[in-house]
């Protein structure tokens, strides 16, 4: 099966002669210093079936980065855990290990709730 190629815009064909075909850049995402991230840090157990994981919310910037901290956190830990909707979800409650690995990196805002 052939690999279909995404064209920006959609654009097909343009009989323009002076035509470049240049992408807008337009990457409005804040990037903010460990220092000044606002985390917190919360045990939850509801749609789960009862067991607990904790979630780490607040976290502005890049999508990347978000999944590297993620996989930075779960490696930490030593369990499972996803980045969904803007939230980093690790199994189990590690609230306190949490903590005290991000205000090591940096991240001197964070808070347990």
């Amino acid at each position: 099966m052939a690999k279909k190629r995404s064209i920006p815009g959609g654009l097909v064909y343009s009989t323009d002669i002076n035509f470049k075909l240049s992408e807008d850049v337009t990457d409005d995402t804040v990037i903010l210093t460990p220092a000044e991230q606002n985390l917190r840090i919360r045990l939850d157990t509801k749609h789960r079936a009862g067991k607990a994981v904790t979630l780490i919310q607040g976290f502005e910037g890049k999508e990347a980065d978000l999944q590297e901290l993620g996989k930075k956190l779960k490696s930490f830990c030593g369990t499972g855990g996803s980045v969904k909707e803007n939230e980093i979800i690790i199994q189990g409650d590690n609230r306190d290990k949490i903590l005290s690995w991000l205000q090591k990196q940096g991240y001197s805002k964070t808070k347990k709730i």
